[in-house]
């Protein structure tokens, strides 16, 4: 198995790393300072005892650990064949990001951008080869989602589209084809909805339990679409609006300012305890 380095130690980085190492890869999960990577490997310890428990597979924490080394730092990654990078919904940040990996990273390294709204081509443009990048828009939790969107920008080669979905298939993944077009399939439609269902909150005509509970009883939806806000984090679900009303420019993406406000308030959904909901633990 290949040796494939994961950028950012969040939600879903730890998700991608968990899922690259129970297949049987080689991790280096790297992240900007040691605590963030000790936070890391206890919810990938936590996640793998609960495995079982949420309908996945039996899996031994030791055994999926041993696999995923941590680093301070992007230089790490000069070994990597495939990177992955995981980082917040932003510009600015995954720009810096990005600019270390094109100075890190040999010429012949897949540079994958785990994005939900931001165009590849963009992404690409950082660096001296944009051949080398492509989009991946993976789910939350990575482990448990078989579905992803592949999204290649305008250089991104056959050659890297290739590697890409071999690895995505070693995963367990499905990859969609999708064209580069901000917010791609799943987020052009979803980040209105939950925009759209935020603004419900807002304007105080429905609470989010309210607002979720007609999406489960009448649509059949597992998860109603503020429950969802918690699950990907509501800083990122503002992120990903911001992306789509600044590249299309039309007022349907217009951020919910309660979005804003709880972005502001550190009411970012599951992994703050607090979003639409008061989670325990």
């Amino acid at each position: 198995m290949a040796l494939i380095g994961v950028v950012g130690a969040g939600v879903m980085g730890v998700g991608v790393a968990q899922n690259l190492a129970q297949v049987g890869h080689e991790v280096i999960l790297v992240d900007r300072n040691e605590e963030i990577l000790s936070g890391a490997r206890a919810a990938i310890t936590r996640n793998c005892r609960m495995s079982r428990m949420m309908g996945g597979p039996a899996l031994d924490a030791d055994t999926v650990l041993a696999r995923i080394g941590t680093a301070v730092g992007t230089a790490a990654l000069a070994k990597a064949e495939i990177v992955i990078e995981n980082v917040t919904e932003n510009w600015e940040v995954k720009k810096a990001v990005h600019t270390e990996l094109d100075e890190v990273c040999p010429p012949d390294t897949v540079l994958i951008a785990n994005t939900s709204a931001i165009p590849i081509t963009r992404i690409g443009s950082i660096g001296r080869h944009p051949e080398r990048v492509v989009g991946v828009h993976f789910m939350n939790p990575v482990p448990a989602k078989p579905v992803v969107e592949l999204i290649p920008g305008y250089h991104t080669s056959p050659q890297t589209v290739r590697r890409t979905r071999e690895l995505l298939e070693s995963m367990g993944k499905r990859a969609v084809d999708v064209k580069d077009a901000s917010g791609f399939i799943s987020n052009r439609v979803l980040m209105l909805t939950v925009n759209e269902a935020a603004y419900l909150v807002h304007e105080g005509v429905a609470t989010a339990e309210s607002v979720d509970e007609v999406f489960r009883g009448c649509f059949g939806h597992p998860m109603g679409p503020l429950e969802t806000a918690d699950l990907i984090g509501v800083d990122t679900i503002l992120y990903s609006v911001e992306v789509l009303h600044e590249h299309y420019a039309d007022s349907k993406y217009r951020p919910c300012p309660l979005l804003k406000q709880m972005t502001d308030a550190g009411l970012h959904g599951r992994k703050t305890g607090r979003g639409f909901y008061t989670y325990q633990g």
